[in-house]
């Protein structure tokens, strides 16, 4: 057993202060007297065994003072250990944020709707750490791996785009995520990728990068996010914004080979029905359980403390009462 605030023990002091000046009144001032008529019957001398139950008011009133001060300490117990399981994976999302991504034959477009079940994602996987890395043109991480679900939802809520470069440099995404996740000791290390283009930029090739997650134990998920022909695009032109149809190119042999490479699987997202089954299928595949022993199981005691005080403070109730009945 241990005290959760023990420094609250030294409140013990105080009943010990008050039990001494309870024997200090006693031993002077609190003599008991009674005026009578006539005194010839107390004349005799002597100790009765009633007088000493006038002080067990004192007593279980001290007793209660004692047991609620040990009970406001929060004294616990961990005696009991237990063996608990937990899931053991670093995830990174790897979010495309070229300008591509506005277009609408998402509603209301593919990269609101990615953030949004991404975002339902996360909430699902209390017990992992994830990250969330973000490319066009060049990439950098948005988050770095951590299990604080509300910080990681609200910087997915600020994915956006146009903040770097435009392009599609799957290579590069594909490379920081991986540097994420290398010195990670998780069973499982994956990376989720997210695009809805061809690699046109980047230093590293999207080969090169599937090889170096390899090397590291990282398995690559790869989504291809696109309607089949052509999708809505908003253009700007001299008399504004207008929508055209633009023709969805992505480069689905490559993002198999990347996920054939590391083990992973290469998905096709039409729209947003389909991009939440791609993540709910994910969600479901990767469910490595490891084992954690001695898992510390904390058995609060203040409660019978608590209720032990309250028999005291009960039995002073009735102590006074009976006093009074006592000729």
């Amino acid at each position: 057993m241990f005290f959760e605030y023990p420094e609250l023990l030294w409140l013990l002091v105080l009943p010990l202060l008050l039990a001494a000046h309870y024997v200090y009144l006693e031993l002077t001032e609190r003599r008991p007297h009674l005026r009578v008529s006539v005194i010839r019957p107390w004349l005799r001398k002597g100790f009765s065994p009633l007088a000493a139950l006038r002080h067990l008011p004192f007593v279980f009133r001290t007793a209660a003072l004692c047991l609620i001060i040990v009970a406001i300490a929060r004294p616990r117990s961990s005696s009991e250990m237990e063996s608990a399981e937990t899931e053991g994976i670093d995830i990174v999302l790897a979010m495309d944020v070229s300008t591509t991504m506005l277009a609408r034959d998402f509603n209301p477009d593919r990269i609101s709707v990615a953030k949004d079940i991404a975002i339902e994602f996360i909430a699902q996987r209390p017990s992992d750490r994830i990250g969330i890395v973000v490319f066009a043109g060049e990439s950098y991480t948005q988050c770095p791996l951590t299990t604080d679900r509300a910080a990681l939802i609200n910087m997915m809520k600020e994915v956006q785009t146009g903040l770097i470069d435009d392009g599609t440099a799957i290579g590069n995404g594909i490379a920081t995520a991986v540097a994420r996740l290398k010195d990670s000791d998780a069973p499982s290390r994956v990376v989720i990728l997210l695009t809805d283009g061809v690699n046109n930029m980047g230093e590293i090739a999207p080969l090169t990068a599937a090889e170096i997650a390899k090397t590291y134990g990282v398995r690559l998920y790869t989504i291809g996010v696109g309607a089949t022909g052509t999708a809505p695009y908003p253009v700007i032109t001299p008399w504004g914004v207008e929508v055209q149809n633009v023709k969805v190119e992505i480069d689905e042999d490559l993002l198999q080979k990347v996920a054939e490479i590391t083990g992973g699987r290469y998905f096709r997202a039409t729209d947003n029905t389909k991009l939440a089954e791609i993540y709910s299928e994910i969600n479901k595949m990767e469910t490595a359980r490891t084992t954690v022993d001695s898992f510390p199981i904390y058995k609060e005691l203040f409660g019978g403390y608590a209720l032990a005080a309250l028999i005291c403070l009960l039995l002073e109730l009735l102590a006074r009462l009976l006093m009074r009945r006592l000729p």
